[in-house]
């Protein structure tokens, strides 16, 4: 009988296959364990291999993964991971690549892919640590997925924009308004310039704001807001939960005739989001996509999936809206923002791309070096930037919106500011700083 060893798993002189699925890996090996040896290891454990020598005989398919790029040169400080991540502090990682045939992967499951190179290998002792930093998808594996349905061109689509950002804002605080005040920070906010208001990540169905509740006089405020500016205004609900309440959640959105639903992807599991996308088709809604919990997975630079691996998956399963942070402006700690969007904007087999969402501390002031980084083609989104604003929520979003018209003129925020008060009020308060 033929035998399955770890150096079966490992080929320098491979060359992948068009349909292979090719992954890059940050790894630091365990003490003792050479870069090759590990590598063997985790191209074993994620696909056919196991700890010990295996015969092997009649009924068995070989779909072992293959380790074929191995840089067992130290990646070393200051470099990235490969994956327009963050900066590297050891100098003992070294990258490699994996390729895994493509029949071992279930066409269309996300969790099945995830739990074959992202799954038991994040545990391994053969590593001290290890990162997926990258992946290259093929084109049958992608295209087994549906991909965005609207991607970028909700802006036109939806809002019949096209030389400007779509702007959207959380009514703050994010939990403990009731409904009533809920809705009436969306109307100061629509009538104020802001497109889209949007639930926060943790703001489902609580006893102070029902859902159902929320959703109905959240629409009659839009519709007022609509008919008053004349321009088209829309809700970013937050649907999440259990999968079939979830799913109960985007039919009451769809009836009382909104555009969107806002799913926190990563918390309600990747399978759920999928089942989400198929609903939303059927029912012509887009997806906004939240982000929450992603830092577990990539905020260490050493460790886990980075977050241009989580924005691939993502547009896979078809989300529309993505977050994807403020280009090193803002509060929250980002990866590279710039190259993931651009990431989720090229061509993927022809999936739609995914229109990117800026958010996390902004304020007027910040718009200018934002847009200069991600350009037009994004959402911007504020909550205290917004409601922050020393005459509040209406005069917030108008220097919001002022802000964004002024680049979509190439004015400056001084020169617009001559014309609008409360873009004047908003960069004497916050200036043109990030907050922290």
């Amino acid at each position: 009988m033929a035998g399955i060893t770890y150096e079966d798993f490992i080929d320098l002189s491979y060359e992948p296959a068009e349909s292979d699925l090719v992954c890059t890996f940050r790894i630091d090996p365990a003490d003792g364990m050479d870069v090759e040896a590990a590598a063997s290891r985790v191209a074993s454990e994620s696909s056919n291999g196991t700890w010990a020598a295996l015969p092997t005989g009649e009924g068995f398919t070989d779909m072992g993964a293959t380790a074929f790029d191995v840089d067992a040169e130290p990646v070393g400080t200051g470099a990235d991971d490969g994956g327009g991540g963050p900066a590297v502090d050891t100098d003992d990682t070294a990258r490699i690549k994996v390729a895994y045939p493509v029949g071992l992967f279930e066409p269309g499951s996300m969790p099945q892919i995830l739990s074959c190179i992202a799954g038991n290998i994040m545990g391994m002792k053969a590593v001290d640590t290890i990162r997926l930093t990258d992946c290259e998808w093929p084109e049958g594996l992608a295209t087994s997925f549906s991909g965005p349905q609207f991607g970028s061109s909700v802006r036109r689509e939806i809002f019949g924009v096209e030389d400007r950002p779509i702007l959207a804002t959380v009514p703050k605080p994010k939990v403990g308004l009731s409904t009533e005040r809920h809705a009436e920070v969306g109307y100061e906010a629509w009538t104020g310039g802001v497109d889209l208001l949007k639930d926060d990540e943790n703001l489902t169905d609580q006893s102070f704001n029902p859902f159902h509740d929320r959703l109905v006089e959240s629409l009659a405020q839009r519709d007022r807001a609509a008919d008053e500016t004349g321009e088209p205004k829309s809700y970013l609900i937050n649907v999440t939960a259990g999968t079939n309440e979830m799913l109960e959640r985007v039919d009451q959105v769809a009836a009382e005739g909104c555009e969107y639903v806002m799913v926190d992807v990563i918390t309600t599991g990747w399978a759920a989001v999928q089942a989400v996308r198929e609903r939303c088709e059927e029912l012509g809604l887009a997806i906004h996509a939240h982000r929450a919990m992603h830092a577990a997975f990539d905020r260490l630079p050493e460790h886990g999936v980075s977050m241009r691996v989580l924005a691939q998956i993502a547009r896979l399963v078809g989300v529309d809206q993505l977050h994807t942070g403020t280009a090193g402006l803002g509060k929250l700690a980002n990866e590279d923002t710039v190259g993931i969007n651009a990431w989720l904007r090229d061509d993927l087999h022809g999936l739609r791309d995914v229109l990117p969402v800026a958010s996390g501390g902004l304020h007027p002031g910040l718009v200018p070096d934002l847009l200069d980084a991600t350009g037009t083609n994004v959402c911007v989104q504020a909550g205290g930037g917004i409601h922050g604003h020393p005459d509040g929520t209406h005069e917030g979003a108008k220097a919001l919106r002022a802000a964004v018209d002024a680049y979509a003129e190439d004015r400056s925020l001084e020169s617009k500011a001559e014309d609008s008060p409360a873009l004047a009020t908003a960069v004497e308060k916050w200036g043109t700083e990030t907050p922290r």
